[in-house]
């Protein structure tokens, strides 16, 4: 992080624009707080758009403003984030989740510094902003898949800095925990036990999950030093030795689950608030969805049960995976199963008890199925 801070210094002392990226909450947007208040900008406003929070035609309105009367509900002139910015800076959260359409009027935004709000014929204004964006998504791989502009790629891509998260910087855990400690307000101290499991814990969450639990520790942790015992179930189980990178995603997403299919967790009341709050990416989803329709043989209506969802939430649901681009093809899962031979049962021999009455039915291999009329 030492580099990171660097090279972020040298970068504030600039007008170029800034990429940053690492998983969700490793503290990309601390990142470009500190680029501003390093820069000669400092004094003037510092602007956050959160693009993911977004939907298109809002994003536009939000970033570029309208005029009275342009659409429903707009009652008077409003200027957007960009104006609201100049001579300062604006910085965009998620910009890898903005559509074709706003990512060229985004382009068109960085090459001339106009904007036109929705609704004005005729006319812009010029603008002197400096843009710092970030991202917890691979844009050369969305410029692959065709999601992502190159050229606007390369136009924020003037300076590059990512942050690794927080299992690979280790180092990092003591300074952080002692940070969030004086955050709380708190007098107390961790047992050198309690920080080394800190230590193996691999913090999906990253920096945001660790903030959390200090916060958590120091509301009901009664002693003045905080023991192995008093930690979270999960920090105290942690495996000695960390999941290689390659195995983080799958891992998190095997564990949401299992605790889903467990009746530990719900979608709507856990899943849902770690999406939202951005501990787990869109990539997390898709394979969480993924396990799950490799249990209900591409079935999203026996995949809501599943996930602890009553039948009449399909339609939200769907709406819900739509707006966010999470919608899994269920029929690679279909192909796979008919492939394997797999007869139906019912999907409540697999799932704990729940009061739904939705008939729900999942596939497994034959030989299981046999097995389990036999039992």
């Amino acid at each position: 992080m030492r580099a990171v801070c660097a090279t972020a210094a040298n970068a504030a002392s600039g007008n170029a624009k800034v990429l940053i990226t690492g998983e969700s909450g490793v503290g990309k947007d601390l990142i470009a707080q500190y680029i501003h208040a390093r820069s000669p900008r400092a004094a003037q406003s510092f602007v956050a758009v959160n693009c993911a929070a977004f939907a298109e035609s809002l994003l536009e309105s939000e970033l570029f403003g309208h005029t009275r009367g342009s659409f429903t509900g707009a009652y008077r002139d409003r200027p957007g984030r960009l104006a609201i910015a100049h001579r300062g800076t604006i910085f965009l959260d998620e910009v890898g989740e903005m559509s074709l359409r706003m990512q060229a009027q985004l382009l068109r935004f960085v090459e001339t510094g106009e904007i036109q709000p929705i609704g004005r014929d005729f006319g812009s204004a010029q603008v002197d902003v400096r843009i710092i964006s970030a991202t917890n998504r691979n844009l050369a791989e969305r410029v692959a898949s065709g999601n992502f502009r190159e050229d606007l790629l390369h136009r924020l891509k003037v300076i590059h800095l990512h942050i690794p998260p927080l299992r690979d910087r280790r180092e990092d855990i003591r300074p952080l925990v002692n940070h969030a400690v004086v955050r709380s307000g708190k007098a107390i101290r961790f047992s050198e036990e309690a920080l080394k499991a800190f230590e193996r814990h691999r913090w999906p969450g990253n920096v945001r999950e660790l903030q959390n639990v200090v916060e958590q520790i120091a509301c009901t942790c009664t002693a003045d030093e905080v023991s192995i015992g008093d930690l979270p179930e999960e920090i105290r189980s942690a495996p000695k030795g960390l999941l290689p990178k390659r195995e983080r995603r799958r891992q998190l997403a095997t564990e949401l689950y299992d605790a889903l299919v467990a009746g530990h967790y719900t979608f709507w009341d856990d899943i849902h608030v770690l999406f939202l709050s951005r501990d787990m990416t869109r990539n997390d989803l898709r394979q969480l969805l993924r396990h799950g329709l490799a249990a209900t043989r591409g079935n999203y209506r026996a995949l809501i049960t599943m996930f602890g969802m009553p039948a009449s939430d399909y339609k939200r649901f769907m709406n819900f995976l739509a707006a966010h681009d999470c919608v899994v093809d269920f029929r690679e899962f279909r192909t796979a199963a008919t492939a394997a031979g797999e007869v139906a049962i019912p999907i409540d021999l697999l799932l704990p008890d729940r009061t739904s009455t939705v008939a729900r039915s999942t596939r497994v291999p034959a030989g299981t199925a046999s097995v389990l009329r036999r039992a």
